[in-house]
């Protein structure tokens, strides 16, 4: 249904393999082959962009998202105690001086990282001790944060945006840290790397509300009660078929929410200087924009899960070079979003407003005519044959190519 997302898929692909030989020298040492592998396995979508950044850079922030990881798996693991969980969050921080800690939580990769976290600390040690101040101080405030919020449920909008601090504003925090360290660019001012972390973290609590509210033997309930107690007496009520309207409601206001962030975002990549660092901030920035533009008025949110396909995935990734590929895909993505406002919605208004704020920042920047559209190809009727084809000739021109 979407040939021109082919040769950005396959590509994509292929350099995944590349990045993979770029980090070879460090599968010699146990220590991170483990933290390589383990980066693939846990990470949904930031494996590839972590693994394209320099060496350097990409040693530290495997380390960090690794470290925030393991962090994240305490505090989503209900099938513990509170009282066992806060001590272990609030002392995070300390195992990382310690290469026999470990602590059995969580399933799948993210037991594997917890039962040989030896291995991260290790990587850790090796890192320069500016890297590790910043890791140290991230995770010491993060693991405070979670700790508080095991014990106190996210009543109001205030909690809320606390909460998102203490997950993911932090988180970027700590990367804009990282990059000035490096001498590759200025100490962005802190309220724009925050809110770089608060977009991405209320997108991934709206995404999350069926796997959350499903927990066991636990739910978790990160949407704040003084936005969906507007609309129904519990969380879980949004479930059912009866509420659907009501769901969608509340949805939609959880998604205006979270384009609250959005002009700042652009504010901030549009002053980074690194092309690796661009496109690392870059593209999940994106993504997760198109991920909202999907969520918004999508009933589809309380049935399973809803995400970008991978094709449209590849060729963000594949394009997203300039400040001109990030406007146009935010242009093109909150277009759709407007496309779908309800007039009957209670909060259209809002929706509104904020998209047109969005909007008329992409406008200003004066580079929409620059712009690669990501999202609106309706072509239909392809030949199967034809594709397949295609598909193995690009296959051959990739293999005997270098990719950049």
């Amino acid at each position: 249904m979407h040939p021109d997302e082919l040769y950005p898929l396959v590509k994509v692909m292929l350099t995944a393999k590349c990045v993979e030989k770029k980090t070879s020298v460090w599968l010699l040492q146990p220590h991170w082959a483990f933290c390589y592998t383990t980066l693939q396995k846990v990470s949904r979508s930031f494996a590839l962009v972590i693994q394209q950044l320099p060496s350097d850079l990409r040693k530290v922030v495997c380390v960090y998202y690794l470290v925030l990881r393991a962090l994240d798996t305490v505090e989503d693991d209900t099938s513990l105690a509170i009282e066992v969980r806060v001590p272990i969050l609030r002392n995070f921080y300390c195992n990382f001086y310690d290469p026999q800690w470990h602590f059995s939580c969580g399933t799948k990769a993210f037991k594997a990282l917890m039962d040989q976290f030896h291995h991260v600390s290790t990587a850790f040690l090796e890192l320069d001790s500016n890297y590790q101040e910043v890791i140290k101080d991230i995770t010491k405030r993060m693991g405070e944060g979670m700790a508080k919020f095991l014990c106190k449920e996210v009543e109001t909008i205030d909690d809320y945006n606390e909460y998102s601090f203490y997950a993911s504003g932090l988180c970027g925090l700590g990367l804009s840290k990282f990059f000035y360290v490096s001498g590759r660019e200025d100490l962005a001012p802190e309220s724009l790397s925050i809110s770089m972390g608060l977009f991405l973290q209320k997108i991934s609590i709206i995404r999350d509300y069926l796997e959350d509210i499903n927990e066991v033997p636990k739910c978790r309930m990160f949407w704040p009660r003084q936005i969906w107690s507007k609309y129904v007496n519990k969380l879980e009520d949004f479930k059912y078929e009866e509420n659907s309207v009501k769901a969608v409601q509340c949805l939609n206001e959880m998604v205006t929410n979270a384009l609250l962030y959005v002009e700042d975002c652009l504010t901030s990549m549009s002053s980074l200087r690194d092309p690796a660092i661009f496109q690392f901030c870059a593209i999940p920035q994106i993504i997760n924009m198109g991920n909202l533009s999907m969520y918004y008025n999508n009933v589809e949110i309380f049935k399973g899960v809803v995400e970008m396909r991978r094709g449209l995935c590849a060729k963000i990734i594949d394009q997203t070079r300039t400040m001109a590929d990030v406007y146009g895909a935010f242009y093109d993505f909150c277009c759709i979003m407007e496309s779908k406002v309800d007039c009957d919605d209670p909060n259209a208004t809002s929706t509104l407003k904020r998209l047109e704020a969005i909007l008329k920042t992409c406008r200003d920047s004066g580079t929409l005519n620059q712009r690669k559209s990501y999202t609106f190809s309706h072509q239909t009727n392809y030949n199967i044959p034809v594709l397949i084809i295609f598909f193995f000739i690009m296959m051959a021109i990739l293999l005997s190519t270098k990719i950049p």
